[in-house]
């Protein structure tokens, strides 16, 4: 069922686009006023407008019709329910002394070859100013 509703409701979407872009502007009229070939329009005289017109909005009915089924399909596939309340929050224990890796040779000091050898402290200088 699901299928077919997006199916339908794909197609609607792509008529909805392919509508509006043949739908001619505002300003498109002027020169049929004067003449223009208004009498050789697949529709007559007055055109498609009425005809775009209302067919765009038969296909956004339906397009807002598919939303809202495919909203409650979404909505019945869900597995939460209204009751589950709240979660409550898991405490975690602290790591003891015993929890921690002791690595061999940190805790006396000793150093080892593969350690990276110390940088020295930079002490950051005063800025110099130089006369302009």
């Amino acid at each position: 069922m699901e299928t077919i509703v997006i199916v339908i409701h794909v197609l609607v979407a792509l008529s909805i686009i392919g509508l509006i872009l043949m739908q001619q502007g505002k300003g498109a009229e002027a020169g049929a006023s004067f003449g223009g070939g208004a009498s050789q329009t697949v529709f007559g005289s007055q055109g498609g407008g009425n005809f775009f017109a209302k067919a765009t909005a038969v296909l956004a009915f339906v397009f807002f019709a598919t939303s809202f089924s495919l909203a409650i399909i979404a909505k019945n596939k869900t597995e939460v329910g209204l009751d589950v309340g709240i979660p409550q929050v898991v405490e975690q224990q602290s790591a003891t002394e015993s929890d921690i890796p002791v690595v061999p040779g940190a805790a006396s000091g000793e150093t080892t070859g593969s350690e990276l050898p110390q940088v020295p402290a930079v002490t950051p200088e005063a800025p110099t100013t130089t006369p302009q």
